[in-house]
């Protein structure tokens, strides 16, 4: 898979000029949380799925594009 959502993530939290502080009280989850998230290759689908909402792009439409790519 040559998509790295943890990075995807992080660009997505920087265009919408939202703070690691604010993702995490949106998320519920403590910062070191989200520092992780950006690392990470993969996130959970429910975790995705939130992420999604709050930052109001979808996520897994990557996933979708990258398959496509792959198939075609």
């Amino acid at each position: 898979m040559s998509v790295h959502i943890g990075k995807e993530i992080k660009k997505k939290v920087e265009e919408r000029k939202m703070t690691v502080v604010g993702l995490s009280r949106e998320l519920g989850c403590h910062r070191t949380n989200i520092y992780r998230i950006f690392d990470s290759p993969t996130v959970d689908s429910g975790v995705l799925s939130r992420l999604s909402l709050i930052l109001d792009f979808d996520f897994f439409k990557l996933y979708s594009d990258d398959i496509a790519d792959r198939i075609n």
